[in-house]
């Protein structure tokens, strides 16, 4: 437990009651480590000590090395200047209060109590304005009994008497103050839930960090449990709820980094974004927020139990997380014009891709297809003067069943990388579209969010066939031989877009399709905060 007090002789004191977990720390360290949110570094902490302005069980200690105890009384002066605890007209967002402590909801942003390098605009500041009886409280964290860091929001409590101060302060020591936050991670937890106990100590080298440190190198016992809350699909990122029964500094943000998910925003630990993206500026601060706070009111004896939602950048972010490019894929029976749809998609600014354009490529001299076909069959489908002759491969195909899968076990896994390669290059994009023949039938579900059935009569179909590409019927028949009768086919698309017309008609219908894939967006976006308001409230 921490006091400050103010002292006309000596400045500004600090005195602490070493805790259980700190016993055999050296005193240099054990200060330094509590006195973190003052900007004290370890070297100011020797020298105050060699300089006698260190006490300990009330005698004066001048030696940096020595051993501390539990239960031990250490005083320290603090060279701080008092006056700059002038009363600030500035909002507070007050959740409850009563003549004994207010609950709050502090901003992101705002410092809790001053210190060297913050003396003014703080939340003490603001207290003291809207509760001027804090004046007569000592010290400069009048009726602060826990803090949060500056860019961590939430719900925080400020004893308006001594007294109370002293049995929060005593709750908070024995840990019966129940402490949780809501975090976005970046990228999800394998595990559900799940506890970190990792100690946590001073960063061996950056002194403003802390980090995961052995009991036996001085580091301080931590213990945080974490419950997932609700995983994006894309795995960008997950609403993470966290326990802590420790209140070590940056607890949270080391714990969370230390099993490879940090904070959104969280430089420090390692999820902080580029300044030239386009999420620079909605994880401007780490996504840490106090959401839950439990505890018995020090007077009344009454259980209190308050919960906040977070501000609205955890919205925004995770909306904006969410927001991943609209996988479309095109598939039908053959003739059914795929690729005409696929052409009025793109005229209308979709970034489009096509199965038949890579495999053509795959075909082309010195493909991987075509050095794939020479290196199994020779000269039989792929002369070395030449692409593939397809229609050859094709008759082949057509006669052997064996020749059909060892060439498509060939050639999709190449296809498909290029397809998922197209979605990454275009992960920026409301929508892209893709024309895919055998997607049904390669098994490919995954790798989209809708599928759309383009749908032609058998007739029809036939017809264009004959009539672009020279095909017979006997042809037709077997390239539908391999693929899923039509009615299944269409009967597992999400829309299905009619070609039986014009291509006017079809114009018409390519531009309804857009209009129903950014309704989808639009639904998907409301049905996540939905989702999460409904997480907030819980």
């Amino acid at each position: 437990m921490t006091n400050y007090i103010d002292d006309p002789d000596n400045g500004n004191t600090v005195t602490l009651t070493v805790s259980r977990d700190a016993h055999g720390t050296r005193l240099d360290q054990y200060l330094s480590e509590n006195l973190t949110e003052h900007a004290i570094s370890r070297e100011r902490v020797k020298k105050a000590i060699k300089e006698g302005k260190v006490f300990v069980n009330s005698g004066r200690c001048t030696k940096p090395n020595t051993k501390v105890c539990t239960g031990m009384q250490i005083e320290m002066h603090i060279d701080f200047d008092t006056s700059s605890l002038v009363p600030e007209d500035a909002p507070i967002n007050v959740l409850y209060r009563d003549k004994h402590l207010v609950v709050l909801n502090k901003q992101a942003g705002l410092t809790v109590h001053p210190c060297p390098s913050c003396p003014s605009g703080t939340l003490v500041h603001r207290m003291l304005h809207h509760f001027p009886e804090l004046a007569s409280m000592e010290g400069f964290r009048p009726g602060i009994v826990h803090r949060l860091d500056k860019d961590t929001s939430g719900i925080i409590v400020v004893a308006l008497t001594e007294a109370v101060r002293l049995a929060l302060s005593q709750a908070f020591a024995q840990r019966s103050m129940h402490k949780e936050y809501l975090a976005l991670t970046v990228g999800v937890p394998e595990r559900e839930s799940g506890t970190v106990d990792t100690p946590i100590g001073r960063h061996p080298t950056i002194k403003v960090k802390m980090a995961p440190v052995k009991l036996e190198q001085g580091g301080r016992k931590a213990h945080s449990d974490y419950h997932v809350l609700h995983a994006d699909n894309a795995g960008n990122y997950a609403l993470v709820a966290v326990r802590i029964h420790t209140g070590r500094t940056h607890q949270i943000r080391v714990h969370m980094s230390h099993i490879g998910h940090p904070l959104w925003g969280d430089s420090t630990y390692g999820g902080g974004v580029p300044d030239d993206s386009p999420l620079a500026v909605l994880a401007a601060r780490q996504m840490l927020h106090a959401w839950k706070l439990e505890f018995t009111h020090p007077v009344s004896g009454e259980a209190m139990r308050f919960v906040c939602p977070p501000p609205d950048d955890f919205m925004q972010l995770a909306t904006a997380l969410s927001s991943h490019t609209q996988r479309v894929v095109l598939t039908g029976m053959p003739g059914c014009g795929k690729s005409a749809l696929l052409r009025l998609l793109e005229e209308r600014g979709l970034p489009v891709w096509t199965a038949d354009g890579i495999v053509h490529t795959l075909y082309a001299k010195d493909g991987d297809g075509w050095h794939f076909l020479r290196g199994r069959y020779g000269d039989r489908f792929a002369p070395a003067d030449g692409p593939v002759d397809r229609r050859a491969l094709f008759e082949a195909m057509c006669e052997s069943a064996s020749i059909r899968k060892e060439v498509e076990g060939c050639v999709h896994p190449i296809v498909r990388h290029d397809l998922l390669d197209f979605w990454k290059r275009h992960a920026d994009a409301p929508a892209a579209a893709a024309e895919i023949p055998l997607f049904l039938e390669t098994g490919w579900h995954g790798d989209a969010d809708l599928l759309v059935g383009v749908n032609c009569p058998r007739d029809i179909r036939a017809a264009r066939l004959a009539e672009h590409r020279n095909w017979s019927e006997e042809t037709l028949a077997v390239m539908e031989s391999w693929q899923w009768a039509e009615k299944d086919k269409m009967g597992a698309c999400d829309i299905v877009v009619d070609n039986s017309g014009t291509p006017e008609a079809l114009a018409a219908n390519a531009d309804k399709l857009l209009d129903s894939l950014a309704r989808r967006r639009d639904d998907r976006r409301k049905a996540l905060q939905e989702r999460l308001t409904a997480l907030f409230q819980e």
